[in-house]
């Protein structure tokens, strides 16, 4: 059974930097594609970032230049480097990994960005 746990949200001033990790347990092909979403209350949930197994990146317009996705196969694990953070960054980040015919999400982790 496949398992994603975020961790590394928490409380940080404006302009202050936060690193997100997602680790997966279970077997998940290292091909897949993986990605953080985030939900702020009200709003409905959105692609902050993507990677591919190749590395390729996309990020929503308002994180680039700001965030910076990565992932490590060999410790089946993504993270998410988010610099200049901002209040409008305020969320709950999910990471998630494309597969078929379900895609696995992880519990989500509190980003809180003080003004």
């Amino acid at each position: 059974q496949v398992q994603l746990v975020e961790s590394g949200g928490g409380l940080v001033q404006a302009g202050g930097s936060l690193r997100l990790s997602c680790a997966a347990s279970g077997y998940i092909f290292s091909s897949r594609t993986r990605g953080w979403y985030r939900q702020a209350p009200g709003r409905q949930r959105e692609l902050v970032a993507r990677i591919t197994s190749g590395g390729t990146t996309t990020y929503v317009d308002s994180v680039k230049g700001r965030f910076t996705i990565s992932r490590d196969n060999a410790k089946n694990t993504m993270y998410l480097q988010m610099n200049s953070l901002k209040p409008e960054d305020t969320a709950v980040y999910y990471c998630k990994v494309e597969s078929w015919p379900v895609d696995y999400w992880g519990q989500g982790t509190q980003v809180t960005v003080s003004s």
